[in-house]
């Protein structure tokens, strides 16, 4: 004679298979509709997009002198949409040449809502000399709206560049 607890466990269990069956079946289904997604032999259905952007540059062509003190940013030729390609440039001078010095770019962006720059993209950098024109090409895609760009040096006073606007 089967108790209650038994007719529980026993239930549960079932159940349990159940529920392993199913998220095995839908795992297979996932995975099985991600390969043929990414398979060379899956039909290729494409279709042309266009889209259209409205731009405002920033400067015209790339400026290869910076000002000590200064940032100058560049927009670089790209793909017609919301994918824009930067060239950010500033001086960095080491104090003592014979030791490595780090700098590092911030690409900020405006938030409208807490009326702060918040970081979008970072890089980092090092060298070892005297004096050196850095630079960092990056891109935004699909974003638009207020950036600068920052470049901070250790042991000296961060540099911001003007702020520009990308539109889509």
């Amino acid at each position: 004679m089967a108790t209650r607890s038994t007719t529980v466990l026993a239930t549960g269990s079932a159940n349990t298979a159940k529920f392993f069956v199913a998220a095995l079946a839908f795992t297979a289904a996932y995975v099985g509709v991600s390969a043929y997604g990414t398979a060379n032999s899956a039909p290729s259905h494409a279709e042309t997009v266009t889209l259209s952007a409205r731009e405002l540059p920033i400067t015209s062509p790339v400026k290869l002198e910076v000002d000590p003190g200064a940032i100058t940013v560049s927009e670089l030729p790209g793909e017609p949409g919301c994918a824009k390609a930067f060239l950010a440039r500033g001086v960095v001078t080491n104090p003592e040449p014979r030791s490595t010095i780090m700098y590092g770019w911030r690409l900020a962006r405006w938030n409208p809502r807490t009326n702060t720059w918040r970081t979008y993209q970072v890089d980092y950098g090092g060298f070892t000399g005297t004096e050196r024109t850095v630079d960092w090409e990056t891109r935004i895609s699909g974003n638009p709206g207020w950036y600068r760009f920052e470049l901070r040096v250790d042991g000296a006073k961060t540099v911001r560049s003007d702020r520009f606007q990308v539109s889509c």
